[in-house]
């Protein structure tokens, strides 16, 4: 399983913003925020060549220093992203090599969504399931659409969670409830998502992106360093022992009084102002 693609892409110029438009990961940029919509009909689904795009998109967006939110999100009205390319399995049986670099190619991809500089919104639309869910889940926050369905359902199949879910899911809601998931392979609505930590917000049937926007609106009128100094403190600490976070933690605080962006804050505040943010 190879994550190389021939397809060729266009860009042209919108009103008030950007499209960039590939064969199956597009993305549209206005006023810092950037919507990276999965189109891969009918269910989405993770081909290699929609991983090898996606991580083109996500290098791209980490290169541009006006875009400070990510929201991803499906294409149509059915899922968000629906798991693996299960036609391709078959052909995959026996080849143990080249499952494990497929599996690797995921995982690098969803890292670079979890570790990329921008603060990152999925926008759960439709079913989420397979690597679906593991995509969601490095996002930094899940906004789910009240009919949207989550799950990990890979032992159904005779597979586990292959793209980061076995190790994130148990950092996102615990042991117990990360073993329930990956045992069972049961599929979870939004309410019973947003009960055990998979989401942070469930709201009406296609409103999530609507939802992500408003929410991205809002961040964006905090200090843009300061977002991104939060994302990597939490990170990056929770992996580290209390004190080794709590040093850390110092030393981006003090990161963060040398910058313009924190005078103006505290101009601001004591001015009684909205701040104007310039990302230094």
């Amino acid at each position: 399983m190879g994550f190389k693609s021939d397809s060729k892409y266009v860009a042209e110029k919108a009103e008030g913003g950007c499209i960039l438009e590939r064969k199956f990961v597009n993305y549209e940029v206005e006023n810092g925020i950037a919507v990276v919509t999965i189109n891969n009909p009918p269910m989405n689904s993770l081909s290699a060549a929609v991983i090898n795009e996606l991580t083109d998109v996500l290098d791209e967006l980490d290169e541009k220093d006006d875009i400070v939110i990510a929201i991803i999100t499906g294409g149509g009205n059915k899922a968000f992203v629906a798991g693996a390319d299960i036609k391709a399995f078959g052909d995959l049986v026996g080849k143990r090599e080249m499952v494990v670099e497929g599996s690797r190619g995921m995982q690098k991809c969803f890292s670079k969504v979890e570790n990329s500089s921008k603060v990152v919104i999925a926008a759960i639309n439709g079913m989420a399931l397979g690597g679906g869910c593991e995509l969601a889940v490095a996002c930094d926050i899940r906004i789910i659409a009240e009919n949207a369905l989550i799950g990990v359902p890979e032992v159904r199949l005779g597979l586990i969670p292959g793209a980061g879910g076995t190790q994130r899911l148990v950092r996102l809601v615990g042991k117990g409830k990360a073993k329930l998931m990956c045992l069972s392979g049961d599929f979870y609505g939004a309410k019973d998502a947003l009960e055990m930590g998979l989401a942070e917000r469930v709201v009406p049937a296609g409103e999530a992106v609507n939802e992500a926007r408003k929410m991205a609106q809002a961040f964006l009128g905090n200090a843009p360093l300061a977002l991104r100094a939060a994302k990597r403190a939490i990170n990056e600490g929770s992996d580290m022992s209390l004190e080794d976070g709590l040093i850390m933690e110092a030393s981006l605080v003090g990161d963060l009084f040398m910058t313009e962006d924190l005078r103006e804050g505290a101009a601001a505040f004591l001015e009684k102002r909205f701040p104007a943010y310039k990302g230094k």
